[in-house]
């Protein structure tokens, strides 16, 4: 009776072995498994996260921002519409998951866990976890844009983004200004939320 289920367990092995060898799908969720595994050990929890804008402070200004955790920090990307064409507008991820004030300024100051100043995200000095560097709108009021940002996770932690909220501001952040870069009023707001 041992022989016979022994024998029965490789070859149900060997018949689930065999066809995930002939999935490129199938293989791939094999690779990725104990990729997952590990995470969900760890504690590591999601690693995507998006935040809807909605328009605030009168505009029409809406989008989507999406955060994909990877291994030098987390990718933007960014769909913002309904901008001035070829206008600039400071961004930044904001300390509170809140967007509920017409104004935007429930989601209170920028996201700053490390007490830095204020400062440009690429300009290789001390700034804010939430500084990023200025949306520019095209020709049709529309700015995309995908970048890094090296300060900050989507996994759960004191850097993480999820719960926090992004705001695209009227004008330009002039990365001096402390604390807030001289950006203006706000005019979109969104919540991160896990994805």
């Amino acid at each position: 009776m041992k022989r016979v289920l022994f024998g029965l367990a490789i070859g149900a092995s060997a018949i689930a072995m065999a066809g995930c060898a002939g999935s490129d799908k199938s293989a791939t969720a094999a690779t990725a498994a104990p990729s997952a595994m590990a995470a969900s050990a760890s504690g590591g929890g999601s690693t995507k996260a998006a935040a809807t804008l909605a328009a605030k402070s009168g505009t029409n200004t809406a989008g989507r921002v999406t955060f994909d955790q990877q291994s030098g920090g987390v990718l933007v990307g960014v769909l913002v519409t309904g901008l001035a064409p070829g206008s600039v507008h400071g961004f930044h991820v904001h300390e509170k998951g809140d967007c509920s004030a017409p104004d935007g300024m429930s989601a209170g100051g920028h996201f700053n866990p490390g007490g830095k100043p204020h400062g440009q995200m690429t300009g290789g000095g001390d700034h804010h976890a939430g500084d990023m560097n200025n949306l520019t709108a095209d020709a049709s009021g529309n700015a995309r844009v995908q970048f890094l940002m090296p300060a900050v996770t989507v996994a759960p932690g004191a850097n993480s983004v999820v719960g926090k909220a992004v705001i695209v501001h009227k004008d330009p952040d002039d990365y001096r200004t402390q604390p807030t870069g001289n950006a203006g009023g706000r005019i979109a707001c969104g919540v991160i939320a896990a994805s």
